[in-house]
């Protein structure tokens, strides 16, 4: 691989994780619009999940929510919240990135409990099918 495709790769994983506390910062931030609160704490309570949503030992669409589902959630929340409110959150994001991330078990449970009903469901139809 091309060394300087590599670095760009590593710049890109760099600002979405800075974007991330942005956005951790700008949901609390009584500045931001409600709408754009409500859609960024679900875009970081997911980045922060210890769990995803499409485990990564599923080929392919494990990756899936890495590569295409953050970011594009990142990109669309950081459109909602004024710039200037972002612009003051990416120096206190920059430290907090520093210190280490957030957990949010909150959010793992969900998920969990979403691969539960799944299995339950499916389990439902398997029997419905073979009765």
């Amino acid at each position: 691989m091309n060394p300087s495709i590599l670095q760009q790769l590593k710049n890109y994983a760099k600002t979405i994780k800075q974007n991330i506390y942005v956005l951790y910062l700008s949901y609390k931030d009584a500045r931001v619009p409600w709408y754009a609160k409500a859609f960024a704490v679900c875009v970081v309570a997911y980045a922060f999940s210890p769990i995803d949503l499409i485990p990564d030992f599923i080929p392919i669409l494990g990756y899936l929510d890495d590569l295409v589902i953050v970011p594009l959630g990142i990109t669309l929340a950081l459109r909602l919240i004024p710039p200037h409110i972002i612009e003051e959150n990416r120096e206190k994001a920059e430290e907090m990135r520093k210190n280490g991330k957030p957990k949010h078990y909150a959010a793992a449970i969900l998920f969990v409990l979403v691969w539960i009903l799944l299995a339950v469901w499916t389990g439902i139809l398997i029997v419905g099918l073979l009765q």
